[in-house]
């Protein structure tokens, strides 16, 4: 799907191309069935012409009843095409819509969420080509109205073909000789109709064309500028709090402002071209309607070849086929619309095919050279000769470790001032830092957890929040809160199947503190072998900071924790026990390991605390005892 007609076809070709298939074939003869009843149509608009012209003529014996029964017939046809084939045709149309959309919308769900982590490494740009903006309008919006522009692409063009067959036809049929034109025999009327047609809509055709483009340019333009100013109040409202603690709200009209001011002068050029495109089509359709249809058979009629009521059904069809010939007039605002669409769906899949190997698609700016293995979850998790910079081919390392060793349910604390890496380190272990090299070994079989600091939830039942990435259906409902009841959410359990509550979605509702007290809800149901806490206790105060580690400590004793936090020492229980076994420093670039220093037992110090009594110099210890 990395070409328009790649696009354009896969779904035909795809696992539901029986569907396709059929809907398609089902609007394919519902156009030509209303082709056909264009010629009925000009059929009877002649007739009813004729019963007009010739209403006071001393032959007609019964004026009124012709009148009235030739109009009723043509009332009837109108209702028969436009009400019964034209609107079941729409109908299907927008089933076979709905159903293209459903289809490219699951395929590119597929592709963006797949175990690649494609919707995050899509965003970023590579070597000369920029990343995708707005996604989620791509997704969205540029979808939608390309497959609906597309599909009323093809059936105009197909209804071409049918109005040539049909309505071409029906002129050849009743095709006269026309004076200056013998050598073409009784062909000379419609070769004549032919060519004012062959004539004028090509011509005004390639006007439209080039209006078009201009049209196109500026719809792109104005779907970018729309997609930056939508992704600017989204952003708004996620940092709404942030804002209002800042007193923001000046700076944030300023940019809403200048984000507006694009959308307005874009807005602005494309009215200006669309309203020229509107007045060039008006023009068309009256010179096409009124002296294009009739000048043709004219000729005829003035040399008396054919009857009034010939040349109004001649005339009614010429009409008919300029009106289908001239539909890629008519439509090539939506045409530019879709040719922006698909432009951005192309890219986007692009952009998703690019990402499809990572360090392939990262060493087209800079290094990227990492390596994923597994060994014996006895050895845990090792890392090896890693160096993290940032883009560009010369870039130097920020940060480097030579050799890190994390054994089975040791627990392991990252420290050093911000912006030294920590956070760079933990993403380049998951396989979510761009550049740089080095080794970094799992051990086999074992499900690792990312904790982040911000939380965001997403708009699911909170059983759902609690299983995640898990389905809900893995685990009972007992298992979900027991796991709510040990993390400190005991008072929501009743609420599990709730998607909201109090007309707040989770994400809403949820202080900083309970997104990650749920976050060990997690961690306690789904037991992990490897933890990763990027500051995941940012939002809770000292003694929650304990209940959170105490809780993953209880019910998951073998878990392999590397945590980040902004403490400069590390947190102990309520007993004073030390959580953590070690201690990763990164300082000057480089990130070296130690074990934290053992304390001495509580009783001993209890003792040491005390004063010494001058009589029990028994207890008295050597000065050369020092505590560590």
């Amino acid at each position: 799907m990395r070409t328009f007609w790649g696009l354009m076809r896969a779904y035909w070709f795809s696992d539901r191309w029986r569907e396709a298939w059929a809907l398609t074939l089902v609007v394919a003869a519902l156009t030509a069935l209303s082709s056909k009843a264009d010629v009925w149509f000009t059929v009877a608009m002649g007739k009813l012409s004729n019963s007009i012209a010739f209403f006071h003529d001393a032959a007609n014996t019964a004026p009124l009843e012709s009148l009235l029964t030739n109009a009723g017939l043509l009332v009837l046809l109108v209702v028969v095409k436009d009400a019964g084939i034209t609107s079941i045709k729409s109908l299907v149309s927008a089933t076979l819509h709905r159903k293209w959309r459903g289809w490219l919308d699951g395929r590119f769900n597929e592709a963006l969420l797949d175990n690649n982590h494609t919707h995050y490494h899509a965003q970023n740009g590579s070597a000369g080509t920029p990343a995708p903006d707005n996604i989620d309008q791509r997704v969205q919006e540029s979808i939608k109205d390309m497959t609906g522009g597309a599909l009323g692409l093809a059936q105009g063009v197909f209804g071409v073909f049918t109005s040539l067959y049909f309505v071409g036809g029906a002129l050849l049929a009743n095709s006269v000789e026309v004076k200056g034109l013998e050598f073409l025999g009784s062909y000379g009327s419609v070769v004549l109709a032919l060519l004012a047609v062959a004539i004028y809509v090509p011509f005004n055709t390639w006007i439209a064309v080039k209006l078009g483009g201009m049209l196109e340019w500026l719809n792109i333009r104005m779907q970018k500028a729309e997609g930056s100013y939508r992704g600017e109040l989204l952003t708004l409202l996620r940092r709404s709090f942030h804002v209002s603690a800042a007193r923001g709200e000046e700076v944030q009209k300023k940019i809403h402002g200048r984000l507006y001011l694009d959308i307005d002068r874009t807005w602005s050029k494309f009215n200006i071209v669309n309203n020229i495109y509107s007045g060039f089509e008006s023009v068309y359709n009256f010179v096409a309607a009124k002296i294009v249809a009739f000048a043709p058979g004219l000729v005829p009629f003035i040399n008396n070849k054919v009857d009034f009521t010939g040349y109004v059904t001649g005339s009614e069809q010429v009409n008919a086929l300029i009106s289908k010939c001239s539909w890629f007039i008519h439509v090539m605002p939506s045409l530019a619309t879709l040719r922006a669409n698909s432009q951005r769906v192309i890219e986007l899949a692009n952009a998703i095919e690019n990402v499809q190997q990572p360090q392939d698609f990262y060493s087209q700016t800079g290094q990227s050279d990492f390596h994923y293995a597994s060994q014996n979850p006895v050895f845990g998790l090792t890392i090896q000769k890693l160096e993290l910079a940032h883009q560009g081919e010369d870039a130097t390392p920020f940060l480097s470790a030579a050799n890190l060793r994390f054994r089975r349910g040791e627990w392991a604390f990252l420290k050093g001032e911000s912006g030294c890496g920590k956070t760079s380190l933990i993403k380049a272990i998951n396989g979510l830092w761009p550049h740089g090299r080095g080794t970094i070994v799992f051990p086999d079989g074992v499900r690792s957890f990312y904790a982040a600091q911000e939380v965001k939830l997403q708009q699911v039942s909170l059983k759902q929040l609690v299983c995640l990435p898990g389905s809900e259906d893995d685990y009972g409902d007992a298992q979900v809160a027991a796991a709510l009841h040990k993390a400190g959410l005991g008072d929501f359990i009743e609420h599990m199947a709730d998607e909201s509550r109090e007309g707040k979605i989770w994400d809403q509702l949820l202080s900083g503190g309970q997104k990650q007290k749920l976050v060990v809800a997690r961690i306690v149901l789904q037991q992990p072998g490897l933890l990763f806490l990027d500051e995941a206790t940012g939002a809770l105060d000292p003694d929650g900071k304990i209940a959170f580690h105490q809780a993953i400590k209880d019910n998951c004793p073998d878990v392999t924790v590397i945590s980040i936090m902004h403490e400069a020492v590390a947190p102990r229980s309520a007993s004073g026990e030390e959580f953590y076994h070690s201690v990763v420093a990164i300082a000057d670039g480089v990130a070296t390991k130690r074990p934290l220093v053992p304390n001495l037992p509580r009783e001993l110090t209890t003792i040491l605390t005390q004063p010494r009594p001058v009589e029990d110099k028994w207890m008295r210890f050597s000065r050369r005892l020092k505590q560590k």
